[in-house]
């Protein structure tokens, strides 16, 4: 899956949110020393972002902002790498027809690595559009952006999914249901926690649910 698939897949602005929520939360309850997904409510003023990154030099980041939606990933191998060349330079037509509205965020220091906005892969919606957009980018024949597995749990959004990637990250056994439960955006209580995580603290797990704008349940 190349770009192109991705705009065909991802879920509507609302659904996304609350998907990045509860990775952010459920790596907060699993309670890994390095985090893959985080999320910031606030991050600009009226601005959310979400993110994540696998320790690898991959990422990705999901900005919900009153006008829209950007999204973008970076692949550090994939054929669409700013580092084929230098000095680096975007694949042809990656940021080709992003909204004034939303662009900026390119430009945004905290999102670039050495004065550079390192992507290869950028989509966006605008707050009254119906459907994800991205330029007009294109890939020969074996030729990759990265998107498939960048982006697989965020489109997928399955408990089964989740619990495959987060086993792989975590290298132990996590329950397919309190999982299922957080992404379904139940409210979190102590059972969710315990199962997950015997050792974790509900109360300190809680605090960084609400930070994140999650429901805790009442004691």
């Amino acid at each position: 899956m190349n770009v192109h698939e991705l705009v065909s897949v991802l879920a509507d602005p609302d659904v996304l949110r609350a998907r990045c929520r509860a990775l952010a939360l459920l790596d907060v309850v699993l309670g890994g020393s390095a985090p893959r997904h985080d999320y910031f409510p606030g991050w600009r003023a009226g601005v959310d972002l979400a993110t994540m990154e696998n320790g690898s030099g991959d990422l990705y980041g999901v900005v919900f902002d009153p006008a829209g939606v950007f999204l973008y990933g970076f692949d550090h191998e994939c054929d669409a790498t700013p580092w084929r060349e230098w000095p680096r330079a975007h694949w042809p037509g990656l940021l080709e027809g992003l909204p004034a509205a939303l662009a900026h965020y390119a430009a945004d220091p905290e999102l670039q690595f050495e004065g550079f906005f390192d992507a290869t892969v950028c989509v966006w919606r605008e707050a009254d559009a119906a459907s994800w957009r991205c330029g007009p980018v294109v890939f020969a024949p074996g030729e990759s952006d990265g998107a498939g597995w960048l982006f697989r749990v965020l489109t997928d959004g399955s408990a089964e999914t989740v619990c495959s990637v987060a086993q792989d990250y975590y290298e132990r056994p996590v329950d397919r249901e309190a999982v299922a439960a957080i992404l379904s955006g139940a409210p979190l209580d102590r059972r969710t926690v315990s199962v997950l995580n015997p050792v974790a603290g509900f109360e300190t797990v809680a605090d960084r649910a609400r930070l994140l704008g999650y429901v805790v349940a009442d004691a």
